[in-house]
């Protein structure tokens, strides 16, 4: 008798839990905003200003270098940033790990080389957007206020990314 109501119980929090993983997933809630005064590394080698992220919407695309899943993704990134080309910033942003040659390295494999990645060695832009894990995107309007976060299938930010455009 008791066990079908711990079932309940158990299904019930875990569909929370799995639905808390998404963060803001773009659901209508209200953009937030987010200090973009800040610079980092490029892999490249150059310094990236944070305050580039506005006049346009942006996707950040966070990856660190031993990721399988970020491998996977890469395809999808590469085809969103061909699709929206001039119309959305897409940067990726390599971090977890301090070695530039993994990151190099991951870039060439998964042939994102026309993306401008950042080198956050030091997680400057994952703790600005609250990112705790790889992979994770956020997704910024023209005015560099989050309208979606976490960990958002890649094959759904053209959906993101339409309704940011028209």
């Amino acid at each position: 008798m008791h066990a079908p109501w711990r079932l309940l119980v158990v299904a019930t929090a875990l569909g929370i839990m799995l639905a808390a993983c998404g963060q803001n997933g773009g659901d209508g809630a209200a953009p937030q905003s987010v200090d973009l005064e800040f610079a980092v590394p490029t892999v490249e080698g150059g310094t990236f200003d944070g305050t580039q992220l506005s006049g346009q919407p942006a996707v950040l695309w966070f990856w660190s270098p031993w990721c399988i899943t970020c491998v996977a993704q890469a395809p999808h990134v590469a085809a969103v940033a061909d699709e929206f080309a001039g119309q959305v910033s897409v940067i990726g942003v390599a971090g977890l790990d301090d070695s530039i040659e993994a990151m190099q390295q991951f870039i060439d494999m998964t042939e994102v080389d026309e993306l401008t990645h950042l080198a956050d060695r030091e997680g400057v832009v994952w703790q600005r957007f609250n990112i705790t894990s790889q992979s994770s995107f956020v997704v910024l309007d023209a005015d560099g206020a989050v309208v979606a976060s976490g960990h958002i299938r890649s094959t759904d930010l053209p959906d993101h990314l339409t309704r940011l455009v028209g």
